[in-house]
């Protein structure tokens, strides 16, 4: 499961998984953001919040999560990794051989490194 909350006048998600990653998710997320990717043309950027990575709960929810990065990958300017997680020291290096989207991890269990970034700050 993903909670996730969507801050139009930042143009940000913030992506909290819950528990293993269901297909549904990405829909349910996708459904939430498309429409003010198609208002506005992009995202500012996606945080996502996540102490330590759940997983997927099956096959069908791994391929569901890489074909919504596929799809929004061109269209979200930045995403941000919150976690202390070893996956976080992953994300960067293996996003920037795929993804035009820049990616950054930030240690801890706090956002607001994060939101400086997105917003434009170092």
């Amino acid at each position: 499961m993903i909670d996730f909350e969507f801050d139009a006048t930042r143009s940000l998600v913030v992506i909290r998984p819950q528990s293993r990653l269901q297909a549904g998710d990405f829909d349910a997320l996708a459904n939430a953001v498309d429409p003010q990717i198609e208002a506005a043309g992009s995202l500012a950027g996606i945080i996502i919040d996540a102490p330590s990575f759940p997983g997927w709960a099956d096959f069908a929810a791994l391929v569901r999560h890489f074909r919504f990065v596929r799809d929004h990958q061109k269209r979200v300017k930045k995403v941000a990794v919150v976690t202390d997680s070893p996956i976080g020291d992953l994300a960067e290096p293996l996003a920037s051989h795929s993804m035009s989207t820049q990616i950054r991890h930030v240690p801890g269990a706090h956002q607001g490194p994060a939101r400086q970034w997105i917003a434009g700050g170092s």
